[in-house]
């Protein structure tokens, strides 16, 4: 049985960053809820919304980056990496309520909207615009190293979007006096926070059922394995995520009787391991190797 400890997470060097990039939007998002009160912008509340989304995806991505650094216990042998794809359902079930309540107040607005201090609008989706820049810049080289720090630098240029609607919609207002400017930049908004609800949840139902991964091809996997000196088949073979960017394999390969009689098993499990690290970055692997007369005594209800 051969195992890899080493589990594919996002480097330390990113935290600081992170943790920036994350003060700067509560900060923003703060400002945003106030200012959306204060001007009754439903622009504005729907874009705080979706800044409360990238909040959680910036507070999960560090929380990643921290907690893989804590080594497992005999109870929790993975960690606690799962509790970023707890969180991230729990995200994905504010962000539908958010969406829920931002179509409904826009559609009431539609025909009778209320009006709409559009400088204070125009000066809070700017500020928002500003801190998305600010962290599109320091995210963009850990986003090219690490998935985890991908998915917040995507968050935040989620938002950027958004503040672009606030904005857009706030010179609208401010040149032609067209309050329903500012419901339409809402709906556009949900219209941008629905899909990423539903992809979130999908990907946690996924990870949760233990699926396979989408971008792993199990026939290819297997032939890949197949080529291994002395490997004459593989079967049992499971792949699936403990937490994102970390795929976890598991498989029963059958080996020619000399690689067991001359316990040459040590030799087929370190070029296993190197092919799935190289071909399919999978860094946590688990072999049961076994003679092709005990593969033929096994009860096979997966392949």
């Amino acid at each position: 049985m051969g195992h890899d400890h080493a589990h594919g997470t996002p480097s330390a060097q990113h935290r600081p960053r992170l943790a920036f990039v994350l003060g700067l939007t509560v900060l923003v998002l703060v400002v945003e809820v106030v200012a959306a009160l204060l001007t009754g912008s439903l622009a504005l509340l729907a874009d705080a919304g979706h800044m409360l989304s990238d909040t959680f995806g910036l507070a999960m991505a560090l929380a990643a980056v921290t907690v893989a650094q804590r080594a497992g216990s005999p109870r929790r042998t993975f960690g606690n990496h799962r509790s970023e794809i707890l969180a991230a359902g729990v995200n994905g079930l504010v962000l539908l309520a958010l969406c829920a309540v931002v179509v409904v107040s826009a559609v009431r607005r539609l025909d009778d909207a209320p009006h709409v201090d559009s400088p204070w609008m125009l000066a809070a989706g700017v500020l928002g615009l500003a801190v998305n820049v600010v962290g599109l810049l320091l995210l963009r080289k850990g986003s090219q190293e690490s998935l985890n720090v991908k998915g917040a630098y995507l968050e935040v240029l989620g938002d950027a979007v958004g503040s672009v609607a606030v904005i857009v919609a706030a010179v609208v207002i401010m040149v032609t006096g067209w309050d329903a400017a500012d419901p339409i930049a809402s709906l556009a908004i949900a219209a941008l926070i629905l899909p990423r609800a539903v992809g979130l949840l999908r990907e946690v139902a996924d990870v949760l059922l233990e699926s396979t991964p989408r971008d792993f091809d199990l026939d290819d996997l297997r032939a890949h394995m197949r080529e291994a000196r002395g490997v004459l088949d593989v079967h049992d073979l499971h792949v699936w995520t403990i937490t994102s960017g970390m795929p976890v394999m598991s498989a029963h390969v059958v080996v020619a009787d000399e690689v067991l009689e001359h316990d040459a098993g040590h030799g087929v499990l370190d070029e296993l391991r190197g092919c799935l690290s190289d071909h399919f970055d999978v860094d946590h692997s688990t072999f049961q190797l076994e003679s092709a007369g005990h593969a033929a005594t096994e009860q096979h209800t997966h392949r």
